[in-house]
């Protein structure tokens, strides 16, 4: 199931950075070999690369690429090391909950207003907060299950 998702994450991210790349691109050429700008794609590139980073941050938790003092973690039993990943685990699924709902709070309250370039309502875009805070909460429900199950894949 976790490959699975990690393929999803890993899809997705790579979406974003595809979307991102495109919309420069195109809207380089159109700026200097057409000298017409394109108005909206400053706006599509930053809120790709938004959930382009809400995407890779679940994939690199799921991977153990994310930031942390594993250093202090090699000087300690492996039981201890164990025990710290799952209260690590659970931390992120607080954090990920705090975040969806941090985003819903704030996609309710600013989302109507109407994105300058694109013309459409915000809701899109912040949803990202939403997204993110979801997709890590689900990592880590994975990961806690997994290590109920005793598949637990200890991180790098």
């Amino acid at each position: 199931m976790i490959r699975l998702y990690k393929r999803l994450l890993a899809f997705l991210t790579g979406t974003s950075l595809f979307v991102i790349f495109s919309v420069v691109l195109v809207s380089s050429l159109s700026r200097y070999l057409l000298n017409s700008p394109i108005q909206w794609s400053e706006e599509v590139a930053r809120y790709a690369m938004i959930y382009g980073t809400m995407f890779g941050t679940v994939l690199c938790y799921l991977h153990g690429l994310h930031i942390r003092f594993s250093f202090l973690e090699n000087l300690v039993k492996p039981t201890i090391k164990k025990a710290l990943q799952f209260i690590s685990d659970l931390v992120t699924l607080g954090s990920g909950a705090v975040l969806a709902y941090s985003g819903y709070l704030f996609m309710m309250k600013r989302g109507a207003i109407n994105a300058p370039a694109v013309g459409i309502q915000m809701y899109y875009f912040q949803a990202a907060m939403v997204v993110g805070g979801v997709m890590l909460a689900i990592a880590a429900v994975l990961r806690l299950t997994e290590y109920f199950t005793g598949q637990y894949e200890e991180t790098k």
